[in-house]
């Protein structure tokens, strides 16, 4: 009975696809990641490019995958190995389609550990804990939260027993098929926006209100002008234009497999162009509207924009923001923490969901699992992949799984899949699958776009990775190279992140024993985390190929 339920399974209406979709799109990044990139390139000098790649890279992509999906789905494939393997000619193509069940797998694995640490911090902040503590002090209790041997609540393992119980959340919604999704992104989705655009309003209305001694210049209108501000000058530079096309695959999911497989569930004349746009420029709103209008202007109207400037990172929001909303007092401190923790609790609730359907797709698919052993068995993955994210979180576990999981994969996926549809399957079928049933006029640009524009970005963002110059400062090292001098790799290209190039060099400027032993853990744990995501991608090759073999059987009988 199970397995007949998940076979019918389907979505229930245009608009529980739409914020499933958007709610897939709209994650932890429209508000952690986004900001800190601009702050980092520019501010508004990061906004055009951003936008221009929304255009030519994101749009383009979201067309690629809908109607990719929707295709495979015509076959009764809801995954991306053989979505991919029912377009393409050769066979590894559905091998290609490997990345996008594995990097979702890897993904969800400390994904779902962000998600925690925002629940428990919604818990945190209705009990009061963060009143009367100084900046220094909320810093130091993130600190102590993420320390497996200490607990903030009393409760043993505090981190293991928060991410469990976001993991199990995950699962028994997943296992409730589409319909679960659909239900979850109809209560998320409206309440994340809607505490985005509390939080928002309560920034842009700070004004300078929240100066002091310590921070006179303290003004929310500096930093949203900072952000808001173009600068046309960084339209030559090459390191901003990589970091927005960088940024795309962050914050619409793209390179990831999840489009692919919620669209498998449309009928074969289901719009794909409109549904697409819609949800990618819902996504925009809230990242580039909401996400830019909450952390930075909030921080610089009370610490000042030099210190944003200084200190913008990833860690704001949990090291920081709580601390800010106690200015506003113990009644609005509550408030405005529930609202901003919850807000990043169901940005990431509704994108993790998403991860876990190309493995329940592929696993009904190939073997007939219905959707509970899918969702339970992808649960088991996931925490197999992921307690070690826990575990070692101060040894750089999480940060490779990060790299290589949820950023190298994608951009590589992307540039596969984009060659696939515009090369292989042939960019007129392609645009043939995009038009069928559409319910806007597409423009005919986009498919000189996705056939040329598209391919070509995705391998310079690729390129950009694989060889990123020292400190990232692209116009200078192209100068020297024409000058006869060497092409200075920076830390975090791919060839060096590879070679664990940053960490050799560490430990031969070691002083001491204990500085030598720091590093050659942390030397240990990033082979460890490289193991476990190469055995994962290898586990579920090695599926594909089982599968595979299985459909050739069936097939010759």
């Amino acid at each position: 009975m199970e397995n007949k339920t998940l076979a019918k399974d389907a979505w229930g209406s245009r608009l529980g696809l739409i914020l499933a979709m958007a709610g897939n799109a709209v994650g932890l990044g429209n508000f952690l990641r986004f900001p800190v990139q601009a702050v980092q390139n520019g501010g508004g000098a990061f906004i055009i490019p951003s936008l221009v790649c929304f255009l030519i890279l994101g749009i383009p992509l979201l067309f690629i995958e809908w109607s990719s999906g929707r295709f495979g789905g015509k076959f009764g494939n809801h995954s991306t190995p053989f979505i991919l393997d029912t377009m393409g000619k050769g066979r590894l193509w559905k091998y290609v389609g490997v990345f996008g069940i594995f990097t979702n797998i890897a993904v969800v694995a400390y994904y779902t550990y962000i998600e925690s640490w925002s629940l428990s911090y919604v818990l945190h902040t209705l009990l009061g804990t963060f009143e009367g503590m100084s900046q220094t002090q909320v810093a130091q209790f993130f600190d102590d939260y993420i320390s497996i041997g200490s607990s903030t609540t009393g409760i043993p393992f505090e981190p293991i027993v928060f991410y469990v119980l976001v993991l199990i959340l995950n699962v028994y919604i997943l296992s409730k098929g589409l319909g679960g999704i659909e239900k979850a992104a109809k209560i998320g989705m409206p309440l994340l926006i809607l505490f985005g655009i509390i939080l928002a309003t309560k920034a842009l209305t700070l004004g300078e209100s929240g100066r002091s001694v310590q921070f006179p210049d303290a003004s929310a209108w500096d930093g949203l002008n900072f952000l808001w501000t173009p600068q046309y000058d960084s339209l030559l530079n090459p390191k901003v234009w990589l970091a927005a096309a960088g940024q795309i695959f962050f914050t619409l999911s793209v390179g990831m497999g999840t489009i692919q497989c919620y669209a498998s569930y449309l009928k074969a004349n289901d719009d794909v162009a409109l549904n697409s746009v819609s949800a990618g420029f819902m996504n925009e709103f809230v990242e580039v509207v909401l996400g830019s209008a909450i952390v930075i202007p909030i921080a610089a109207g009370f610490l000042g924009l030099d210190w944003v400037l200084e200190n913008a990172g990833f860690g704001m929001a949990f090291q920081t923001m709580p601390f800010l909303f106690q200015q506003w007092g113990p009644v609005m401190a509550s408030f405005s923490g529930v609202f901003w923790f919850g807000l990043l609790f169901f940005a990431g609730i509704t994108s993790s969901l998403a991860m876990g359907t190309p493995w329940m797709g592929f696993m009904k698919d190939e073997f007939g699992w219905g959707m509970k052993r899918g969702a339970w068995s992808f649960g088991l993955l996931a925490l197999i992949m992921g307690l070690p994210t826990v575990l070692f979180y101060h040894h750089g576990f999480f940060d490779e799984y990060d790299y290589w999981g949820g950023t190298v994969s994608l951009v590589i996926f992307a540039l596969l899949e984009s060659i696939l549809f515009s090369w292989v399957f042939g960019i007129n079928k392609g645009w043939q699958e995009i038009t069928d049933g559409a319910d806007i006029q597409v423009p005919v640009i986009y498919k000189f776009i996705i056939k040329y524009i598209t391919p070509l970005l995705l391998i310079l963002v690729f390129l950009g990775a694989l060889v990123t110059p020292q400190g990232n400062d692209w116009m200078s090292n192209i100068y020297n190279l024409f000058s006869g001098d060497s092409w200075q790799l920076d830390n975090s290209s791919i060839i060096r992140k590879l070679s664990l190039y940053e960490y050799k060099n560490q430990l031969l400027e070691a002083k001491t024993q204990l500085d030598r032993e720091v590093i050659e853990d942390k030397i240990f744990y990033s082979n460890f985390a490289r193991i476990q995501l190469v055995s994962l991608f290898l586990f579920i090759a090695l599926l594909v190929y089982y599968a595979n073999t299985r459909r050739t059987k069936l097939l010759t009988k």
